[in-house]
């Protein structure tokens, strides 16, 4: 597998929970864009990164931040969960300017923390 620094500023969230095989698309964009505790650093990324045992899977262009379960979720039933009051979300696309340096390539392994910020 090979090695990628991430070059960008960027938040890499681990999905290794969420991930199954075969996701839609949309199924991936929502394992992503939400539910995650985040600081007010969040608002300097341009992208964020779905990670799944350290390969990232897909790259997203963060067009708007918002507290979580503000937007609809077709395929999670899980997001509107009490315990996610405080949390946020992500509205974006996938980021076709950058998503070949990245997809398919190690950024290696979190720690217990599926959120990790680079370059911000």
């Amino acid at each position: 597998m090979m090695n990628v620094n991430v070059q960008h500023k960027a938040i890499l969230v681990t999905i290794n929970k969420l991930y199954r095989p075969k996701m839609t698309p949309l199924e991936l964009y929502e394992a992503t864009r939400g539910v995650w505790v985040l600081g007010p650093n969040r608002e300097k990324a341009d992208y964020v990164m779905a990670v799944y045992q350290g390969i990232v899977l897909e790259v997203y262009h963060v067009k708007r931040w918002l507290p979580a379960c503000t937007l609809e979720y077709k395929t999670r039933k899980d997001v509107h969960d009490p315990k996610y009051k405080g949390r946020w979300e992500f509205e974006g696309s996938v980021a076709n300017d950058i998503r070949d340096i990245y997809v398919g390539f190690f950024v290696g392994k979190g720690g217990q923390n599926p959120i990790r910020y680079r370059n911000i």
